[in-house]
């Protein structure tokens, strides 16, 4: 087992001190994520804007501009043509046409006989509607809120208000800049990318509700000791476990993301940065909300300043 500790037992690191500096640069982060999001927004996919996706593979090297010529003597609006993977695989995007699904369905035929003559094969073909996509809009958005409003109901009954708060600001945190990626390098926001959001969601929050969990027991134990130190004492001995499963979470991601293929990219990216993000914010952010919203105990508030007074004895080591 001791092979598998990437973090000693006896770790003592000061993390409360740091968010003297965790704090502004989170805010920094969530602030030019919203403000990008405001005013470049998302580069939404097919699912959410409507149209035409084609996957082609060609005869040999894709030849993306006489491909691009060809679609654009079609007259179908705006094309967007670009190699997806491997240099004889293109992905083709055609705006949504006028004319309801009927109008979709007839670019497909008009794509195809564009091609019959090139021996290019056909491997995906997804046409969406401007009403599915718009509720497909609307039901990613109320899953994403519905989630954070169940956590917060069940963190706080399990724990108290301060926890409940304090794991919903971190987990809308983690959301927030994770959208930020989005926007900054313009991936593809598909119906995916609301699956990895809500799989960031669930991983940060149970990396926030461990520490969380073992604040609580340390609280107890320790009564006398000053907040912000059994906050520092619980991160340390949960250290090992958290950075243990998101190195392993993150090994099978990044082998998802080089092997994976062009289709599931896009969310791969997504979750690496969204593991990064979540651990990061279960250590540097969801602790030291407890120390801004003046976590009592015993009716009374549990300060920096108290005496440093520890009772019981060590705890066993986080697994």
């Amino acid at each position: 087992m001791a092979l598998l500790r990437l973090v000693p037992d006896d770790t003592k690191f000061r993390f409360m001190w740091l968010r003297k500096v965790s704090f502004p640069l989170s805010i920094v982060l969530a602030i030019a994520s919203i403000t990008l999001f405001v005013t470049v927004g998302l580069n939404y996919g097919i699912d959410f804007k409507g149209g035409t996706v084609i996957e082609m593979k060609t005869d040999g090297p894709a030849d993306i501009g006489g491909i691009r010529s060809e679609l654009g003597a079609l007259n179908l609006g705006d094309v967007q043509v670009q190699e997806f993977g491997a240099p004889d695989e293109v992905l083709v995007r055609i705006e949504e046409q006028p004319g309801g699904e009927l109008a979709q369905q007839a670019v497909i035929g008009k794509v195809r006989a564009a091609f019959e003559d090139n021996n290019v094969d056909f491997r995906r073909v997804e046409v969406v509607g401007p009403r599915v996509s718009g509720e497909l809009a609307r039901a990613g958005a109320i899953a994403v809120a519905a989630s954070l409003i169940a956590i917060l109901f069940y963190i706080w009954f399990r724990f108290e208000w301060q926890f409940a708060v304090g794991a919903i600001l971190t987990t809308a945190n983690d959301v927030i800049v994770t959208i930020g990626l989005f926007v900054i390098l313009q991936l593809d926001f598909s119906l995916s990318s609301i699956a990895a959001v809500l799989t960031i969601i669930g991983y940060s929050l149970n990396d926030t509700v461990v520490v969380y969990d073992r604040i609580r027991e340390n609280l107890r134990r320790y009564k006398k000791m000053t907040l912000t130190d059994v906050l520092d004492r619980s991160i340390n001995e949960t250290l090992s476990r958290t950075t243990l499963t998101s190195v392993t979470t993150l090994l099978a991601l990044f082998s998802l993301w080089m092997f994976g293929g062009e289709v599931i990219r896009s969310f791969t990216l997504a979750m690496i940065f969204g593991i990064v993000i979540g651990t990061y914010s279960s250590i540097f952010l969801a602790a030291p909300f407890l120390i801004l919203f003046n976590l009592r105990r015993d009716g009374k508030s549990s300060g920096g300043d108290e005496a440093d007074a520890e009772e019981g004895t060590d705890p066993a080591p986080a697994a």
